[in-house]
């Protein structure tokens, strides 16, 4: 009787694209020499550009040593901030702020409208791929609340209809209208309020 031949796949551990690489000395280069753990964030955010959107342990593990830390120290930033994605995340990956001024101009209703239109919860990915959805603390529009983020774009100003639109044109591929939804510049104030 052969021996079944065993095909053991290799598991190829995070490191940076030879582009991201440089992105990555470049960044550590410009903190003195024994302040290189400073380049942290913007290596997090780099590492995860690179994955996805999101950041795998093996990621953290690699910026711990290109970094000279202990890996709870990566771990703790990693955990800390909502930026950073410790878990796969959809294609359009919404953030809804749920902090006071985005909670009074209906921030709830916005989160309720996404799970109901997307059938998932906060923290959820949707079964394509395609959306999650989580709540964050502030995300600094408070001026234009209630606001959410989609990946890297904000949209304020919103209203239950103007983030159904939002969804629906993603789900079509259409290009979204990224900022104020109601035409309103930077912060503005809102006519008629």
């Amino acid at each position: 009787m052969a021996k079944k031949k065993e095909i053991i796949e290799e598991k190829v551990a995070f490191q940076f694209s030879k582009e991201n690489l440089k992105k990555a000395k470049e960044y550590i280069a410009k903190y003195p020499k024994g302040k290189q753990r400073s380049a942290l964030m913007p290596l997090l955010w780099l590492a995860q550009k690179q994955n996805d959107n999101w950041l795998p342990q093996d990621a953290l593990d690699y910026l711990a040593d290109m970094l000279e830390l202990p890996p709870i120290k990566v771990y703790e930033v990693a955990t800390f901030y909502t930026m950073y994605n410790l878990q796969p995340v959809g294609k359009s990956h919404i953030q809804v702020c749920r902090t006071t001024p985005c909670w009074l101009r209906g921030s709830d209703d916005i989160t309720n409208l996404c799970k109901k239109k997307l059938g998932i919860g906060v923290g959820e990915t949707t079964k394509d791929g395609n959306f999650s959805l989580i709540e964050v603390e502030c995300l600094g529009a408070c001026v234009n609340a209630p606001m959410i983020q989609i990946n890297d774009d904000y949209f304020e100003d919103l209203s239950s209809e103007a983030m159904e639109k939002i969804i629906d044109d993603l789900v079509e591929g259409n290009k979204v209208k990224i900022g104020s939804q109601t035409g309103r510049q930077c912060s503005a104030p809102a006519e008629g309020e």
